[in-house]
């Protein structure tokens, strides 16, 4: 095996984790979207569509960049919750603002991990790839400041 070989198959490992984190965060913005209550109501009805509909462009860019690579992306839901750093929500009891700390807390987490693929993309000499992967990161920080924004003016 060629020490490229070994540097695309980590990072195509790195992407699939991604699109686990991702698509988890995906179905949990979506569960809020449906789910969301309360004064807020219209405005975080919108944000979370926004947000979810954002996240699934994410997760085809992802999964068509481990093809690219010669990986097989992942797809079933086992595999996501598996493979996820972002922990799904089953609570049915959760208030407007609780939906929007996870969110926040699970952007952040992903941001961490993108950070660290970044990393190994560079390391692997796949500068597409991590210029790929750094713009994520400017997207999920504007979603992130979006949720912590809409957090701070509700308190």
């Amino acid at each position: 095996m060629t020490m490229a070989r070994t540097g695309t198959e980590t990072v195509v490992r790195s992407l699939n984790e991604l699109l686990c984190d991702e698509f988890v965060i995906y179905v949990k913005t979506r569960n809020y979207h449906w789910n969301v209550t309360g004064p807020q109501f219209r405005d975080l009805h919108k944000l979370f569509e926004e947000q979810y509909e954002t996240l699934n462009l994410f997760i085809d860019e992802i999964a068509e960049r481990v093809r690219a690579l010669g990986g097989q992306a992942l797809g079933s839901l086992q595999a996501f919750l598996k493979g996820s750093h972002v922990k799904e929500d089953s609570s049915q009891t959760l208030d407007s603002e609780g939906m929007i700390t996870h969110l926040l807390r699970d952007h952040e987490i992903i941001v961490r991990r993108l950070r660290e693929s970044v990393e190994t993309a560079k390391q692997s000499h796949d500068y597409a790839s991590e210029n790929f992967l750094a713009g994520l990161i400017e997207k999920h920080d504007k979603m992130a400041w979006m949720l912590r924004s809409t957090l701070e003016g509700g308190r």
